[in-house]
């Protein structure tokens, strides 16, 4: 690849030219030029994984597989037989063989994703698996050498996890041979136009976007975004939905976020703004609203209902690290329930819904 398409390709990626954009593209390009295990550190939302897919694109891996999965979502008595395989009739319902994770990604990357949630006991193997480059699935007696390139993420301190005996310190220098940290969006505010624009020009709604004004783009970058990148593209899909045509204000842009943070109820009342410093704590009153969302203005409630149910549910799995079974109790609906939801607003958490919906059926 050359320099030109290289830096054409994290652009892609990797959105913003505020200084820590620049700076972490430039350690991109040194971590694809290599074969080292990489922890990728940074708060929810900031784009670990967005980060880990660049990576492996621009290395000489990239037209291997690339396989992502969420550690802290497979249930601990699965997550050897998803990373490593089991053979056909290891265990009770192995009615046939299953190629681990790893297997799949050979010549390829894996991006173990929420690495500080991995069980102690199955730290241990991934150890070795390391170590060792080879995998032994479930119930099997065969060595199978791989050629696999590690990614890990997490949102953790894992020096803390480490002094809590909760993460295995040799595993943790076997990961990070090469570390990089992903800001937080408050921290590269400067980016957030062009974010925008990069999320606006991928809606695939056929009404008319919205026009974020200058004054509105302001709030947003004084807003905190606790949420990060995240949060900022469901806003930006959310005025997509709210404001198609029209144009965008700072006041606006206070009530799109004030109905993101607010609590997540089955049924929502139309939002109200928050005060023009966008402070995530402040309390917005009837009397400091000037709401583009009332009543009167909602021309689908359909479309509005659906889009909070998507929201309500995002909220949860992100509250829950993408452990179904557990953001299904957080909104008091069935397990099965959630995964049909998931699969109707096409939420896509890959391994972990398989895992969790097999385990429901």
């Amino acid at each position: 690849m050359t320099d030109v398409n290289l830096e054409t390709l994290l652009a892609e990626k990797l959105i913003g030219d505020s200084p820590k954009m620049q700076q972490l593209r430039t350690i991109i390009k040194f971590a694809g030029r290599c074969n080292s295990s990489i922890m990728i550190t940074g708060p929810s939302g900031s784009g670990k994984e967005v980060v880990a897919e660049a990576i492996h694109a621009i290395s000489d891996r990239c037209n291997g597989s690339n396989i992502a999965v969420n550690c802290g979502a497979l249930p601990e008595h699965l997550i050897e037989s998803e990373l490593f395989g089991h053979e056909k009739g290891s265990f009770t319902g192995a009615v046939n063989q299953h190629v681990g994770l790893f297997e799949q990604a050979d010549n390829g990357t894996i991006f173990l994703d929420e690495i500080g949630d991995m069980p102690i006991n199955m730290q241990v193997k991934l150890l070795r698996v390391l170590e060792t480059r080879i995998v032994n699935r479930v119930g099997g007696n065969r060595n199978i050498g791989i050629d696999v390139r590690v990614i890990a993420a997490t949102h953790k301190n894992l020096g803390e996890s480490i002094k809590a005996k909760a993460f295995r310190e040799d595993l943790y220098y076997r990961l990070c041979v090469v570390p990089i940290e992903v800001p937080a969006l408050n921290e590269r505010a400067e980016d957030i136009p062009a974010l925008i624009a990069h999320f606006l020009k991928n809606q695939n709604g056929a009404n008319p976007l919205p026009d974020f004004t200058e004054d509105a783009l302001a709030a947003m970058q004084r807003y905190d975004w606790p949420g990060n990148v995240r949060e900022l593209r469901n806003v930006v899909e959310r005025a997509s939905v709210f404001f198609s045509g029209r144009q965008i204000f700072a006041d606006d842009v206070a009530t799109l976020v004030q109905s993101v943070i607010a609590p997540a109820n089955p049924i929502i009342d139309a939002p109200i703004s928050a005060p023009s410093d966008l402070s995530p704590t402040a309390q917005a009153t009837p009397e400091t609203s000037s709401s583009a969302l009332r009543a009167d203005n909602v021309r689908d409630l359909n479309a509005y209902m659906q889009l909070e149910e998507r929201r309500i549910i995002m909220n949860a799995l992100d509250r829950s690290h993408g452990v179904v079974s557990q953001a299904a109790r957080s909104i008091n609906i069935k397990r099965t329930t959630l995964i049909d939801k998931m699969r109707k607003h096409e939420i896509d958490w890959q391994l972990e819904d398989r895992v969790d919906y097999q385990i429901a059926v």
